[in-house]
């Protein structure tokens, strides 16, 4: 007797479409919802996983934007180092919607504030991407004239944005309890000091977090009405958590409500399309495969996995990588030669919480 169930594509069964299949070749799996075409203008923002997402895309092609680079002959190691050539600016990694939404409208505004100073060691640094500097600045104002620029350049990129693709990392963070400022790591990690009176941990809802990117998708849609979005989770679990669960609660917790984000915003919005790199690395049929030896970094091998599914749906012609040099220049064209992606290429600023382990 035929039900629902019968005669169905193997991809619609677990044994055919996980069990006995590839992890790495996972077929039907996705099934882009637009063109990212070879004169689409593309900015990358997100956690650490994001990092090899944006390489990946340069070294394939496609068109990134980049509007704060490091002349040409400045080592890539150093440039990294400096939070160069890892997003399309210098803003580091962003880890929380809400991080984002913050950048954006501080970008559009140029809104700097000297309480998002931290200092160590009579030395300086930003707050919102204090790995940026790892050395830190002189002053506050030498700071504050730093953010200025960055964020000049934060709004040059979003100006030229014809799709952004977003990893969403997490839903814990800390916050400046008066201002409700977020920050990408807590006060004392790398700079700043802690203070319970002035700072509060906080755990993003699910509702929190799609209000924030609804919001981010109307503001940027009044600058740029064609813009589209492609959303991703990263696969990376949590390091620690402060929110006083075991770190596997935690982490499902987090990835959990960030994956129904993306579904519920996909399944609304025309412009906004999800691609499944979380499923790709954490399917029960890669059994950890992708992971290195920790079940937290990903391994090259597992990055390529991703992204080759990606690229079997999106294709950019040519073999030109474009990358803007400054806001009243002209775009410098230039060859492209495929590069390898390792875990150690990767700045994450979530990783050095292992060490206040005991």
């Amino acid at each position: 007797m035929d039900t629902p169930y019968s005669n169905l594509p193997p991809s619609r069964y677990w044994r055919s479409g996980v069990a006995e299949a590839d992890p790495a070749k996972l077929e039907d799996l996705y099934t882009k919802k637009f063109e990212i075409g070879s004169d689409d203008r593309i900015a990358t923002a997100g956690s650490c996983f994001a990092q090899h997402v944006a390489r990946h895309m340069r070294a394939r092609n496609f068109k990134i934007v980049d509007t704060e680079q490091l002349p040409d002959w400045v080592p890539p190691a150093l440039a990294k180092e400096y939070g160069y050539q890892l997003y399309s600016a210098r803003y580091g990694n962003i880890y929380t919607i809400r991080q984002l939404r913050q950048l954006l409208a501080d970008s559009l505004s140029g809104t700097v504030r000297s309480e998002d100073v931290w200092e160590k060691n009579g030395r300086y640094y930003d707050a919102l991407r204090p790995s940026v500097e790892p050395d830190g600045l002189d002053s506050v104002d030498e700071v504050l004239e730093h953010r200025r620029y960055h964020l000049g350049r934060v709004k040059l990129m979003l100006e030229q944005t014809d799709v952004l693709v977003i990893t969403l990392g997490l839903t814990e963070a800390w916050q400046r309890l008066d201002t409700g400022t977020v920050y990408p790591t807590a006060p004392g990690v790398i700079a700043g000091q802690f203070d319970d009176a002035k700072f509060g941990f906080v755990n993003f809802d699910f509702f929190e977090i799609y209000n924030d990117l609804v919001a981010i998708r109307e503001t940027l849609l009044a600058m740029k009405p064609n813009i589209r979005f492609l959303l991703t989770v990263s696969p990376v679990p949590l390091t620690a958590t402060a929110s006083g669960d075991h770190i596997l609660i935690a982490s499902t917790r987090s990835k959990s409500i960030l994956r129904t984000v993306c579904s519920m915003l996909k399944d609304k919005f025309d412009n906004i399309d999800y691609f499944p790199s979380f499923e790709i690395i954490t399917s029960p049929g890669a059994k950890s495969r992708f992971y290195e030896s920790n079940l937290r970094s990903v391994k090259e091998e597992g990055v390529d996995a991703v992204m080759g599914i990606f690229f079997a749906s999106h294709k950019p012609s040519g073999a030109i990588d474009v990358v803007e040099r400054q806001a009243d220049g002209p775009a410098k064209r230039r060859k492209k030669r495929r590069v390898e992606v390792t875990d150690e290429d990767v700045v994450c600023e979530d990783a050095l919480l292992e060490a206040f382990q005991k």
